[in-house]
């Protein structure tokens, strides 16, 4: 089955996660019609190679004409007519960042696909999920309704105001044009106890309306603050779990949604005031708000990572849409605004204008922009941060917005990739605060329950695949010895990242990254259909297979390698007893010559006198080597002979 129709059987929860991430960018609408063909190309090594990048994005415009001209309904023609002009002006020139977009839906498509076919939910999960149940939008929802229909009541008492107003000045008026001889009689009297009724009801009108609105306005100040800024708090906090690799963000319309008629409210609150002669007005510039935290499009999966001399983009949206704003908000932004005492300002400056004007979304309606071209700038290991500013002239008011975004890491090589995400995950899985730049001069550590399911995060967003939990617990005998429980165990950053493993030359972060990529580059069909048991200690493996039939074998990442994959296989010796045998590891290097389903097709073994032939029978547990790995064998078998070392690797 193709990925994309397994998508569409999930339940709603996971459908709203994959709405979220297509966009504009990449229409969901061309996934929909072009699935198979999309899922049969090399977007991962295209995004990263322009010549291939190109060929593909010519493809696909031949793709999707041909598509355009064999739809029969008028209206999916016309769109994806404008889809397809949409999508040829966007990336005409830059069609590398295509095949990073789309490279990222496919793996984000994975990455939820994994998460519904896990059974339990750690700890950060089902917090992010619980933070927006089903009643708290139904409460929120509401309060938001009663606010918005206090005030229209509000309007209707201000216009019957303004109608016994006017009933004031044309009595008063006609009184005033009356014989100054009538103004003894009986009738004037009367006329006059009239006008200071009147005037006695109008004022008492305007102290009931004002009093009123001081209700409603405590009413939203309070919705503003005990459940609104509380609710985007959280939402931000969803971001960052986002960011490494966690539950994909949705609900952000529905807060605009809330902002924006609390906003509504507030200032059609100011024009009853006017109205009235007063002005009370209440404005946050929480709503002013990071959407797209900086990222460099050759790495979609490592936000908050930013090199040196190499474009990134990062988006604000403002969660107010009031037409009145559209296409005048200007955002300027500057890095390192609020550093901590003592700390250099960085040498970061914006190659293009620093200050730009907000544009109205077409596919949200909302009020976002981007910065694209930022850096060069000096390095050193610390947080820095992007802040963003804007003034707002609306209705006589002059309403200043800030935001930034999270603390980003600043590298100068691929190669220091490994050690900035390790810093981006320590950071947003352990704080909220966004203006921690000092965050790691004293890190707090991480309890092993948390950090476990980061782990398994990282191999769901980057491989499509996550970790279970006895692979978890083989990481946790790695990382922290042997324990009956874990969950209590806290790790400490050094111990993560700066500390290396006992007897070898790197720490646990830098092992198992290189394992993330060895993954992605080299194993990733044979690993998302869990045919890679990978983190599995030499003593279980082999009290696993001892009992196996001869040529039975399970393939686990190097404990000894950076990047390395082996297998094992048992066999029995001449007392009939279990023996073990292992490769040395295939590193990218010996797997960038031949993939590992073609190495296990074709393995010998090279003995004096003996006809070569392949020890490799069963996959773990009993699954025939041809119906694990059949379908990703190339056609071309290999005629020259497969080997490697023996040894105990």
């Amino acid at each position: 089955m193709s990925q994309w129709k397994q998508i569409q059987q999930l339940d709603i929860k996971f459908l709203e996660q994959v709405d979220y991430f297509y966009d504009d960018n990449f229409p969901m609408e061309l996934r929909q019609v072009l699935a198979n063909w999309i899922e049969s190309q090399d977007w991962e090594t295209a995004s990263n190679h322009e010549s291939m990048a190109t060929v593909l994005f010519n493809n696909f415009l031949i793709q999707l004409e041909r598509q355009c001209s064999q739809e029969q309904n008028f209206l999916h023609r016309h769109n994806l007519k404008r889809i397809f002009h949409q999508i040829q002006v966007k990336y005409k020139t830059n069609p590398l960042h295509m095949a990073a977009v789309i490279c990222n839906c496919l793996r984000e498509e994975r990455r939820i696909l994994s998460t519904a076919s896990m059974q339990e939910q750690g700890p950060l999960e089902k917090s992010m999920q619980n933070s927006a149940t089903l009643e708290k939008l139904k409460v929120l929802d509401n309060k938001v309704a009663v606010i918005r229909s206090s005030v229209q009541m509000l309007d209707q008492g201000v216009k019957y105001l303004e109608d016994m107003q006017d009933d004031f000045d044309f009595r008063y008026k006609t009184l005033q044009l009356r014989d100054p001889v009538e103004r003894n009689s009986l009738t004037m009297k009367q006329e006059v106890t009239t006008l200071q009724e009147i005037l006695n009801r109008l004022d008492f009108k305007r102290k009931e309306i004002l009093s009123k609105i001081a209700d409603v306005i405590k009413e939203i100040d309070t919705l503003i603050s005990s459940q609104l800024n509380p609710e985007l708090k959280e939402w931000k906090r969803r971001q960052q779990i986002a960011c490494i690799g966690g539950p994909v963000l949705i609900g952000l319309d529905q807060l605009q949604n809330w902002f924006t008629l609390t906003a509504q409210s507030l200032f059609q609150i100011k024009r009853q005031l006017d109205k009235l002669g007063e002005l009370i007005l209440k404005v946050t510039y929480e709503t002013f708000m990071c959407l797209k935290q900086p990222c460099m499009p050759t790495h979609p999966q490592k936000p908050l990572i930013i090199k040196t001399q190499v474009q990134f983009t990062t988006k604000v949206r403002l969660l107010v849409k009031l037409p009145e704003v559209d296409y005048q908000l200007k955002v300027k932004t500057t890095f390192d605004k609020d550093l901590p005492p003592g700390k250099v300002n960085r040498q970061f400056f914006i190659l293009t204008n620093n200050t730009k004007v907000m544009d109205v979304e077409e596919s949200t309606g909302c009020l976002s922009v981007e910065f694209r071209h930022l850096g060069p700038l000096s390095v050193t290991e610390e947080l820095h941060s992007l802040n963003f500013e804007a003034m707002l002239m609306l209705q006589g008011l002059d309403i200043d917005l800030e935001t930034c975004s999270l603390p980003l890491v600043v590298i100068s090589n691929v190669s220091q990739l490994p050690g900035g995400w390790a810093s981006v995950m320590w950071y947003n899985l352990l704080t909220d605060d966004p203006k921690n730049l000092g965050f790691f001069s004293n890190p707090l550590r991480a309890s092993w329950s948390q950090l476990s399911e980061v782990l398994s995060w990282q191999f769901s967003s980057f491989a499509g695949r996550g970790l279970n939990k006895e692979q978890l617990n083989m990481l946790g005998d790695k990382l922290l010895g042997q324990h009956a429980s874990y969950n209590d165990c806290q790790v400490s950053w050094s111990k993560f990242w700066k500390e290396n493993i006992p007897g070898k030359s790197f720490s646990f972060w830098l092992w198992l990254d290189s394992i993330l990529d060895l993954i992605k580059k080299h194993l990733l069909p044979v690993w998302i259909d869990g045919y890679i048991m990978g983190f599995v200690s030499k003593e279980m493996e082999r009290a696993l297979l001892k009992e196996k039939e001869p040529g039975t074998f399970l393939l686990r990442f190097s404990e000894s390698h950076l990047g390395g994959i082996t297998f094992t296989w048992v066999e029995q010796d001449e007392n009939g007893e279990p023996k073990f045998i292992s490769v040395e590891p295939y590193t990218k290097n010996r797997l960038n010559a031949l993939p590992i389903a073609d190495i296990i097709r074709d393995y010998k073994v090279i003995a004096d006198g003996v006809v070569p032939e392949n020890p490799l029978k069963f996959l773990y547990p009993d699954i025939p080597k041809d119906e694990a790995f059949g379908k990703h064998y190339n056609s071309q078998q290999n005629k020259g002979l497969i080997s490697a070392n023996v040894s105990d690797f």
